[in-house]
């Protein structure tokens, strides 16, 4: 019988090998994006101390409050937007993008395009 592993195992799996390669220094922190069915997450995280600089989701509030749904590309492409500008205030212009074994299109892209677009470099 032919076991096959889950979707979940599989990203999971992918992005614990990205994370040999990828690590956010002090200078140079990581955009660490996580994508559920219903919203997104983006945080830019120090793993020289494991902290968390900068965060924002479809969770709170005030993202919530401009969107229509909480789970398509608009709603990805605000969140990168509203990411960039948390981090630029806070004086982070250069990051590491981890896709958190995502791959890379749809909603990972567009928060990732609207990211850059807003100011922060990757």
């Amino acid at each position: 019988m032919v076991s096959k592993q889950s979707r979940q195992e599989i990203r999971v799996k992918k992005h614990n090998r990205m994370r040999n390669h990828l690590n956010g220094t002090t200078e140079r922190p990581r955009l660490a994006v996580f994508r559920s069915n219903n919203h997104m997450y983006a945080q830019i995280i120090d793993d020289t101390v494991g902290n968390t600089l900068v965060s924002a989701s479809t969770l709170e509030k005030e993202v919530k409050a401009e969107l229509e749904k909480t789970n398509n590309v608009d709603a990805a492409a605000y969140l990168g937007t509203v990411i960039a500008k948390r981090a630029l205030e806070k004086g982070i212009k250069t990051v590491v993008f981890d896709r958190g074994g995502f791959i890379y299109q749809g909603k990972v892209a567009a928060l990732a395009d609207a990211a850059r677009e807003a100011g922060l470099e990757f």
